[in-house]
């Protein structure tokens, strides 16, 4: 067996699988989870043809990659982007109420900002703030006086974020009243309204792990302020957040920006979690078989946020795609929630329970003193909701704003385009096929057709060639792969001036 370490050729390191967007603008990363759920809690790995394969693990992405600048800076290796590395402001190493902005004080700020020695900072938007988004996180407890077992959906070896300040302020009363109260500001603003006419930023909690749209002054004044947020402020990249898709005239859409290939038309119907996962699992459309379920930040890239029902009649998302229409619980015409692969954890990432949805249409909330159903946290925001269930017994929703408990959501099928690797394409022409997948200790690569001289190589998760064989008017290729660490793999195989490749995983 030729086994390498690392393959150095600079034709195949460009091929990482941690690469695949090179070069592009709107590199999506990873969430970081790693953990396999059902609809309660962790399992081991399902395999392919099982309940429950086909979610946020078995397609990790791009692994997410940050470089501390050793000044106050963190550079995101995948995005491009610059950031503050906290969000303590007074620079006092207490993060507290005093760190906290009101959104006009946030983007006035940005211009002001030399961190770093830098003087180009800007107020994020919700695309590029959530670009830090992880969901190996864990939902704090709202009514909690410290964290427990919960774990922020952050990077918290780079970066410092901060939780609800429980003290009280020198105005006399506390500065927050939930330690859930963590929410950073972006520069989006809402193009239509919540919690019945308020002006509306969408922000990123990292404490609880959701965008929700945020009224810039609240209904209930903090110490007699308007709501006040966590800033990191960013730089570089401008170009990040922004689509360039392209009709393929085959009922797909590529995002030439991502990489990523979409379905224009959605499923048409309600589905619970594990259901959605099996029909993305199962689907066969425009010549390809690798449609899968997006990951929460895959979803995130193609919402619209300069659309939504009550201002362009429309869902949030480019007109290019085609959305469902529905009727909502005030009984008005709107759009689904589409699912991701994302299990939403709460006080521990061992619980399962929920998921990552991205309303599409109007965020809706019972909230009995504004009149009942009311959009309340705006077309765009993700929230979670159970895997499993019935709605019905929700009937004036959950939580403080009462959010909307569907259960059964709307799908949207992505696929990775392949126009770096042609990875996952369907190759009549090899006709390659890998068995057993999963593995765990001999694979075989079976070939219908060789052409020409061929080389095969794997690749492992951080795009690091691990095995080559030239095989040479092969047709069945058999490789021990023992000792090949438990996860996703890339079969690579070339033929003449073309390049085919499949996946396979190491139980």
């Amino acid at each position: 067996m030729k086994k390498l370490i690392r393959f150095c050729f600079v034709n195949v390191m460009a091929m990482t699988l941690s690469a695949i967007a090179y070069g592009q603008s709107y590199t999506i990363v990873g969430t970081n989870q790693t953990n396999y759920y059902n609809n309660t809690t962790t399992i081991t790995a399902p395999s392919v043809g099982q309940s429950f394969y086909g979610q946020d693990a078995h397609y990790p992405g791009n692994v997410p990659s940050y470089t501390d600048n050793g000044d106050g800076t963190v550079t995101d290796n995948l995005t491009g982007l610059m950031w503050e590395q906290t969000v303590d402001k007074t620079g006092d190493g207490t993060i507290n109420y005093y760190d906290k902005m009101t959104y006009a004080q946030a983007l006035a700020g940005a211009s002001s900002c030399n961190t770093g020695g830098y003087n180009d900072w800007r107020l994020p938007t919700i695309k590029e703030l959530y670009s830090l988004a992880m969901f190996s996180g864990a939902e704090i407890d709202p009514m909690a006086t410290s964290p427990g077992t919960s774990v922020p959906f952050f990077n918290t070896v780079h970066f410092e974020v901060g939780y609800g300040d429980l003290s009280a302020s020198s105005h006399g009363a506390l500065a927050n009243n939930r330690i859930i109260d963590g929410q950073m500001a972006s520069s989006t603003l809402y193009v239509s309204t919540t919690m019945g006419g308020s002006v509306t930023m969408f922000g990123f909690n990292p404490i609880d792990g959701r965008i929700k749209g945020y009224p810039t002054i609240a209904s209930v004044p903090e110490d007699g302020q308007t709501k006040r947020f966590y800033i990191l402020y960013v730089r570089g990249n401008t170009s990040y957040g922004v689509n360039d898709f392209v009709n393929n005239g085959n009922g797909t859409i590529t995002d030439n920006s991502t990489g990523l290939m979409w379905l224009r038309d959605d499923n048409g119907t309600g589905l619970n979690w594990e259901d959605a996962l099996s029909y993305a699992e199962n689907f066969q459309f425009a010549g390809y078989t690798d449609w899968r379920l997006p990951d929460a930040k895959e979803l995130q890239s193609i919402v619209d946020y300069t659309r939504s029902p009550a201002t362009t009649g429309s869902a949030a998302i480019n007109p290019i795609f085609n959305c469902t229409q529905i009727i909502n619980e005030a009984g008005n015409a709107d759009y689904p929630c589409y699912w991701s692969n994302s299990t939403f954890s709460s006080l521990t990432p061992t619980n399962g329970t929920h998921a990552c949805y991205f309303s599409f249409g109007r965020a809706m909330g019972y909230m009995s003193f504004l009149g009942g159903w009311i959009d309340v946290h705006g077309a765009g925001c993700q929230r979670s909701d159970p895997k499993a269930g019935n709605p019905a017994n929700y009937p004036t929703g959950f939580a403080p704003q009462g959010d909307a408990v569907r259960i059964y959501n709307y799908v949207r099928l992505v696929r990775d385009a392949g126009n770096t690797t042609g990875m996952n394409k369907i190759k009549p022409e090899l006709n390659m096929k890998i068995y057993p997948n999963p593995a765990n200790e001999i694979i075989s690569v079976n070939l219908a057709t060789i052409n020409k001289m061929n080389d095969l190589l794997i690749y492992n998760q951080l795009g690091e060639a691990i095995y080559y064989e030239n095989i040479y008017s092969k047709n069945e290729i058999r490789i021990d792969v023992s000792d090949f660490s438990t996860g996703i793999y890339l079969v690579r195989i070339t033929d003449g001036n073309k390049a085919y490749s499949d996946k396979f995983i190491v139980q």
